[in-house]
């Protein structure tokens, strides 16, 4: 007799769900496609080329902001600081 929970495919108590970090099998395929055909026209030569056309800049641009982290994370040792400056400055219309 086993002890561990039953797979029925539905979320609930004692199936969780997939693990987080967990990679999508369509996405990590869909992923892989994508990078064997980026190295098959050129890799960081091709995208150099898509920075420079000004027909291209502008999906190439969206493609880094789709490849930065959402977050930033710290180090526990060495936190990052946040500096917030609100300013308020007051000026006379007549002038």
């Amino acid at each position: 007799m086993t002890t561990e929970p039953k797979n029925t495919g539905k979320f609930g108590k004692g199936n969780p769900g997939k693990p987080k970090g967990a990679t999508n099998k369509i996405n990590a395929d869909i992923k892989s496609m994508i990078l064997t055909a980026l190295n098959n026209v050129g890799g960081a030569a091709y995208l150099e080329e898509r920075a420079n056309d000004p027909k291209t800049a502008t999906a190439f641009l969206g493609l880094v902001g789709k490849v930065l982290p959402m977050t930033i994370a710290g180090d526990e040792e060495n936190p990052l600081k946040a500096i917030v400056r609100i300013e308020r400055v007051i000026v006379d219309p007549q002038n």
